[in-house]
């Protein structure tokens, strides 16, 4: 379960807070946020995910109130529970495909098991470039990465920042049904905030900001 109420958040440099409808997704449900570019579609992202801390409200995942953390705390929930694919591809450099993998395992304090993981590999296409750097693999197989980083330490919810913005129709589809089967096997909730209106007929829950 996760559940916002009366957020808002305000920027250094505002007069006023933006304000956001509260959400409450029960088990096995998504939600897609749609709004143009500034709208505070990313600020919000970065509230459900504890990244920035709000105004006035509260974000509960799975009855724990993450605002009321202490900042370790705070690292350390999400770190174990918030599943983030950003915009820009974040992978480490010197490492290899499986072991980008191995160290969000690691740095989540999650026991490493071989055979999900090659599941996981398989199950996003990306067995062939295992054991490739970052700087050689293509940008698909980064995206895909991206996804595998989200969920390989079984989050219980997956936040993705404009998954789909630069992608043709044929990748657009591919990318949202790899998000969407990655949450259900991990019985993690998916919110997608995006400005594609494409991806409008996969969500049954859809927020307009």
């Amino acid at each position: 379960m996760i559940q916002t109420q009366n957020l808002t958040f305000k920027y250094k440099n505002q007069k006023t807070a933006i304000g956001f409808p509260d959400i409450h997704l029960k088990e096995n449900e998504h939600l897609l946020i749609v709004g143009k570019s500034g709208i505070g579609k990313t600020t919000l992202l970065h509230l459900l995910a504890g990244l920035l801390k709000p105004e006035t409200g509260n974000v509960t995942i799975n009855n724990t109130n993450i605002n009321t953390l202490s900042s370790s705390k705070l690292d350390k929930f999400r770190g174990e529970n918030v599943g983030l694919v950003f915009q820009q591809k974040h992978a480490i450099q010197s490492l290899s495909v499986i072991e980008n993998l191995q160290a969000r395992l690691f740095f989540c304090n999650k026991k490493e098991n071989q055979n999900k993981l090659n599941d996981l590999l398989e199950q996003l296409n990306l067995t062939a470039c295992k054991n490739n750097k970052i700087n050689q693999i293509s940008e698909g197989q980064l995206q895909r990465l991206g996804i595998a980083l989200s969920v390989v330490h079984n989050p219980q919810v997956i936040l993705a920042d404009e998954p789909t913005s630069s992608l043709d129709d044929e990748n657009c589809e591919a990318v949202i049904n790899l998000l969407k089967q990655q949450a259900e096997k991990n019985k993690a909730h998916l919110i997608v905030i995006t400005h594609d209106q494409r991806i409008k007929s996969f969500f049954e829950n859809t927020m307009t900001l």
